[in-house]
C-alpha cells in the first residue's frame, strides 16, 4: 500500500472489509479532503476509481475507525518508553539489577527516570529500599513511580535537590510527598528530552492504530510547559490528535485550563488515589492495612468545580477509585445539579476516570447525571482475578465488584476506554480484549461494545457524536490491520458463543478470544492524512 496519502487527496480503498454501519458488507470506502466520503460495495467503487488520487488495494484487509485512548499521560509514557521500564521486572534483584545497567549507560542525565515497579507481583512483596536504591546508582538522583504513578521510591542524591526532601521517610512516598519528588525530578528533564518522549509516545500511538488520545495533565502530575508543548507538538506535526485536560480545581484551575487550550478542568484532578499503592479512599479499611486511604476532595469541593465548570462551558471530571471517593463525586455532582439544573449537567459531559468500586446505586447515578466513566479493562487483567492485587487489597468478595462494565452499560452510562499509559500499556486490541474477557465473568461485555467504547466512545466523551465511526462526513481517522477471521457477536451472549450468520446485518470483528493473535495495524491514518504506514505493507 502506498504511504503517500495526505488530507487533501481523494483515495479509494477497495478490496478489503470496512467496518461500517452504513454497510455492514461494505468493502471499499471513499475519504475525501480529510473525511469519509462514500462507503460502499466493491462493484460500486469502480464509480469512484478514476477521479480518485490514490487507489488502494486492501488486499483483504480489515479497516476500522482509528482508536481513541480517553486517558494517556504523553510525556511519560515516552519516558518509559526511551528510559528505564520495570514493569515486567519478575523480582526486586531484577529490578535493582536493571537499575544498575541504567545508571551505568545514561551517565549525563541529571536524573535517572524509572517507572513501573510493583512489589505485589514479587517474590517477597518488597519495594527496594533507598540504602539498596543508593547503592544501584552510585549514589545519583533516581525516581522510581510504582506502575500506578501514585507512590515512588526514590534515592538520598534526588531528596538533597527537593526542597525539604532530606526528612522523608524511607519507603514508597505518596501524597504530597511523592508530588515533590515527583516535580522535582521533572523538572530535570530538558525540553530536548521531553519533545522526544512526547514524539516517542505519538508515534507508538500510532503504530497501534490509535488517532487520538486524551492528555491528562495537571500540576500535580506534569507541568504547563508540558502540556503546551505537548498540543503544539501534536499540532504542528503529523500524528494523532491530542485533545488535552488539565486538572486543577476551582474557578481558578477552570482559568487555567481555559487558558492552557485544554477542553476540561479534568482528567486526574485527584479525589483519592490507587489501590495498589493503598491510597485510593474507601468506606471499610483494606484487607491488608488499617486503614481507609487517602481523600484529597470531598463532596463540597466536587460540588463547587462541577459549577464553576458548567457555567464556564467546559467539562469538569475527576480520578475516583475507591467507594467512598466514587460516593463523594457523585454526591458533589448531584449538588450542582441541583444548583445550576441537571439538563447543564448532563449536557456538559462530566467525565469520572478510573471509576473502579461501583455499587448499583453509584452506578445508577452515573447514568443520572450524565457521567461519562473514563476506564481502563487492562487493569483488571493486570490486578483482577482471585489472586490478583485487587483480591489481596480489598479481600475476594469486595475484588469481584470491581470495573462492572456490563452493568454500567445496562444501566446507559457512556463508556470511553483508555490504557492510563504508562501505568499500562498502550494497547487498544488487548484493551477490548481485556473487557470482553474480564475475569469476573458478569463484568463482561460484547467484543462490539468493547469496540464501540474504545472507539467511538472516547469521541463522545469530548462531546463529538459525529466521529469515531466509518460514515459518510465523519472524520477520516480510521486503521487497517491484518487480522485472522471476522466474526459477528450474537446480540443475546456477552462473551462466548460467535455467529457468522451474513443475516445479522452487523459489521464484523476479529475474533479476540483467548489464544488468538491480536490484529496486527498496517496503517493509520488521521483527518486523512497517513501518520503510521507498517515498512513493506
Amino acid at each position: 500500500m502506498s504511504e503517500s496519502t495526505t488530507s487533501s487527496q481523494t483515495v479509494l480503498l477497495r478490496g478489503g472489509e470496512v467496518h461500517s454501519p452504513a454497510d455492514p458488507f461494505a468493502t471499499a470506502m471513499v475519504v475525501e479532503r480529510g473525511q469519509i466520503a462514500w462507503v460502499g460495495s466493491e462493484g460500486a467503487a469502480d464509480a469512484f476509481a478514476d477521479g480518485a488520487d490514490e487507489v488502494i488495494d486492501l488486499d483483504g484487509a480489515l479497516v476500522t475507525p482509528a482508536f481513541t485512548d480517553a486517558h494517556v499521560h504523553t510525556t511519560a509514557t515516552g519516558l518509559a518508553l526511551t528510559g528505564l521500564d520495570l514493569s515486567d521486572a519478575p523480582s526486586l534483584e531484577a529490578a535493582l539489577a536493571r537499575v544498575r545497567e541504567f545508571a551505568a549507560a545514561r551517565p549525563a542525565d541529571r536524573v535517572l527516570l524509572g517507572h513501573g515497579w510493583d512489589a505485589s507481583r514479587w517474590p517477597g512483596g518488597r519495594p527496594p529500599t533507598r540504602a539498596e536504591l543508593d547503592e544501584a546508582t552510585g549514589g545519583r538522583p533516581l525516581y522510581l513511580s510504582r506502575i500506578d504513578v501514585h507512590s515512588a521510591v526514590v534515592t538520598s542524591a534526588l531528596l538533597d535537590l527537593v526542597p525539604g526532601g532530606t526528612g522523608l521517610p524511607d519507603g514508597p512516598l505518596t501524597g504530597d510527598a511523592h508530588h515533590a519528588v515527583r516535580a522535582t525530578a521533572l523538572g530535570a528533564v530538558t525540553p530536548a528530552q521531553r519533545a522526544e518522549a512526547q514524539r516517542a509516545a505519538l508515534a507508538r500511538a500510532a503504530s497501534l492504530g490509535i488517532g487520538t488520545v486524551h492528555e491528562c495533565g495537571g500540576p500535580e502530575i506534569s507541568s504547563e510547559d508540558d502540556f503546551t508543548a505537548l498540543l503544539r507538538l501534536a499540532a504542528e506535526e503529523p500524528g494523532p490528535r491530542v485533545v488535552g485536560y488539565w486538572a486543577e480545581w476551582g474557578e481558578e484551575g477552570v482559568a487555567r485550563a481555559r487558558a492552557l487550550g485544554a477542553i476540561g478542568a479534568a482528567g486526574d484532578l485527584f479525589v483519592d488515589g490507587a489501590l495498589g499503592s493503598h491510597t485510593a479512599c474507601l468506606h471499610e479499611p483494606y484487607a491488608d492495612a488499617g486503614h481507609t486511604g487517602t481523600a484529597h476532595l470531598d463532596a463540597a469541593a466536587v460540588a463547587a468545580h462541577v459549577v464553576a465548570c458548567t457555567e464556564a462551558g467546559l467539562q469538569a471530571g475527576f480520578h475516583a477509585i475507591g467507594d467512598a471517593a466514587v460516593n463523594a463525586v457523585v454526591e458533589g455532582v448531584r449538588t450542582a445539579a441541583d444548583k445550576v439544573g441537571l439538563a447543564r449537567v448532563r449536557a456538559a459531559r462530566h467525565r469520572v476516570e478510573h471509576a473502579e468500586m461501583l455499587t448499583p446505586e453509584t452506578v445508577a447515578a452515573f447514568a443520572e447525571l450524565g457521567l461519562t466513566a473514563s476506564v481502563q479493562p487492562a487493569f483488571d487483567a493486570l490486578w483482577g482475578g482471585e489472586d490478583g492485587m485487587y483480591a489481596r487489597r480489598l479481600g475476594a468478595e469486595r475484588a469481584r465488584t470491581l470495573n462492572p462494565f456490563a452493568a454500567l452499560l445496562r444501566a446507559g452510562v457512556p463508556l470511553a476506554f483508555g490504557s492510563d499509559s504508562p501505568v499500562t500499556p498502550l494497547d487498544p486490541w488487548g484493551t477490548v480484549r481485556a473487557a470482553a474477557f474480564h475475569r469476573t465473568p458478569e463484568h463482561r461485555v460484547s467484543v462490539r461494545a468493547a469496540f464501540t467504547a474504545h472507539t467511538r466512545g472516547g469521541w463522545r466523551a469530548i462531546g463529538r457524536d459525529d466521529a469515531g465511526v466509518l460514515v459518510p462526513g465523519a472524520p477520516a481517522d480510521y486503521a487497517v490491520w491484518r487480522t485472522g477471521e471476522l466474526v459477528v457477536q450474537a446480540p443475546d451472549d456477552r462473551v462466548a458463543r460467535w455467529s457468522t450468520d451474513p443475516r445479522s446485518g452487523t459489521p464484523g470483528l476479529p475474533d479476540l478470544g483467548p489464544g488468538t493473535d491480536l490484529p496486527v495495524c498496517l496503517r493509520t491514518v488521521v483527518g486523512g492524512e497517513t501518520v503510521f504506514a507498517r515498512p513493506g505493507e
